[in-house]
């Protein structure tokens, strides 16, 4: 049933066009809403109403309509006065709570068919046909935004979330659990680079307006952008792989774009064996499961300058002689040599890797 608020508002609005109050009853004659306080309907005349043949009556002074959904009584409509435009009005009013109770519904069957979709409970068929029975377009490009709260909350956002993407857009809003938040996103045939730069922006977005609007810290993630309605689900579950990627690899990063997670997306594919057996190999003795502080920092600053010894050390407010040092340090550690390439891609992966490790071990999988 269409929710109370909505129906009161509508009547609200009837009544400043028309000067005609009209109530709103449920089957059992109790008032949903009223535009005449004084306004009162014995729940047996109601009642008496609804068991007749009768689409409309009136009962002291009042035009009584029935509000079909489909061809059951959803509820009673009272329109004061029992002229002939009275009762033009109060037809009217039936068809506006009719239009309602049908958008209502569409709405509950978008949520539906969307979470149906996600969790690929559905026949390629079905998809399809359900798709233009609900007016959604089959072959518009979209990608798959999931936002997930950092810290556990009652609250998470999904009221803010609707608010700033509308279904007339072509966009979509639901959830499948109470943690997460999805967002079905249409995007404009406007080329790949815009299509990218318009990801970005949204997923900061979602960021900004709910540390702003709800004190929320969440993370966004999303997948690939596809070209037909029974792709989303893939999008979704690369927004999925994604999400967790981007915990492990990129903590500090509140956004994470599955084409963009480079080979902490492979990582996150290898068995734990593997990944132990990798390690084993690369380090000769005790795998160096904690390095300090100062020494990542510098290790993190000489990849992010390509190993360039005099930038890293500017960078670092340090002379170079100090830099060498710590490199030589990281050397002894580790048996790598991070100023040669295939040393410092080796100690790369495998600082990944322990991330990896380490991440699985404290969520328990």
């Amino acid at each position: 049933m269409i929710a109370n608020q909505i129906i009161a508002t509508c009547i609200e609005e009837l009544n400043e066009i028309t000067k005609v109050n009209f109530a709103v009853l449920d089957l059992d004659g109790t008032i949903i809403a009223k535009t005449d306080e004084n306004f009162y309907l014995s729940p047996l005349s109601v009642r008496s109403f609804i068991d007749s043949m009768a689409d409309s009556q009136v009962i002291n002074e009042y035009h009584l309509f029935r509000v079909v959904d489909g061809e059951v009584t959803a509820y009673v409509l009272a329109a004061s006065g029992d002229n002939d435009t009275d009762y033009m009005m109060g037809r009217v009013a039936v068809s506006e709570l009719g239009h309602l109770i049908t958008a209502y519904k569409e709405k509950l069957d978008r949520n539906n068919f969307y979470q149906s979709l996600l969790l690929d409970n559905m026949l390629l068929v079905d998809i399809y046909n359900r798709a233009k029975k609900l007016h959604i377009r089959s072959d518009a490009r979209r990608t798959v935004f999931l936002i997930e709260p950092e810290h556990p909350s009652e609250n998470n956002g999904i009221d803010i979330i609707k608010s700033l993407f509308s279904d007339a857009a072509g966009d979509f809003v639901t959830a499948v659990d109470e943690k997460q938040v999805i967002l079905i996103k249409s995007l404009d045939s406007i080329g790949h680079e815009e299509e990218k730069a318009e990801i970005e922006r949204t997923a900061k977005t979602i960021v900004d307006m709910l540390s702003t609007e709800a004190m929320l810290s969440v993370r966004v993630a999303n997948g690939t952008i596809v070209n037909q309605i029974k792709d989303v689900s893939r999008s979704y579950k690369e927004a999925k792989v994604a999400m967790e990627v981007g915990k492990i690899f990129a903590e500090d990063s509140r956004v994470a774009s599955y084409d963009s997670l480079g080979i902490g997306r492979l990582i996150y594919q290898l068995p734990e064996a593997i990944c132990h057996l990798f390690l084993d190999e690369i380090f000769d003795g005790p795998i160096p499961e904690h390095l300090d502080d100062e020494t990542m920092v510098t290790i993190n600053k000489f990849f992010e300058n390509n190993l360039n010894v005099s930038e890293t050390a500017r960078q670092l407010f340090v002379h170079r002689n100090t830099l060498v040092y710590r490199v030589e340090k990281v050397e002894k550690a580790t048996g790598l040599d991070i100023r040669k390439f295939d040393d410092a891609l080796t100690l790369k992966i495998a600082l990944m890797v322990i991330n990896y490790l380490r991440y699985q071990e404290t969520s328990g999988y």
